[in-house]
């Protein structure tokens, strides 16, 4: 399967972005999902996830109750809404899948597929 992030850009401390994951050759409806994100410096970290059933969600402490993740399976696209945004969240931002009917996972080296990162700027 192939991913495509978008939606990324520059955003004032407290807006608000919507990022998109287009999947193209399969599917999203058999694939857990999950956005992933590395600010300058530091590691990459888990943000949030989507089981392939769309009925599980997960979120890193740091954005629990600010993003939503969702999954819109008659357009393939899994999104991750950010809202009350803070400059720590400046990162570069990738979604991933899983391999077919694989559970959730934090864990990026579970992850099987990844888009190419879109980056999102949080001016204080």
């Amino acid at each position: 399967v192939q991913l495509q992030a978008s939606g990324g850009g520059l955003v004032q401390a407290g807006g608000s972005l919507r990022l998109s994951c287009a999947a193209s050759g399969r599917s999203f409806g058999t694939y857990s999902v999950g956005w992933f994100r590395q600010a300058p410096g530091k590691e990459r970290e888990f943000v949030a996830a989507v089981s392939w059933s769309g009925r599980g969600t997960y979120y890193a402490d740091s954005v629990k109750g600010r993003f939503t993740i969702s999954i819109d399976n008659a357009k393939n696209t899994v999104y991750l809404q950010m809202n009350s945004l803070k400059p720590e969240d400046t990162a570069v931002y990738y979604c991933a899948a899983r391999t077919r009917w694989a559970p959730v996972s934090q864990g990026e080296d579970d992850y099987a597929y990844w888009g190419q990162g879109t980056l999102v700027t949080v001016s204080s």
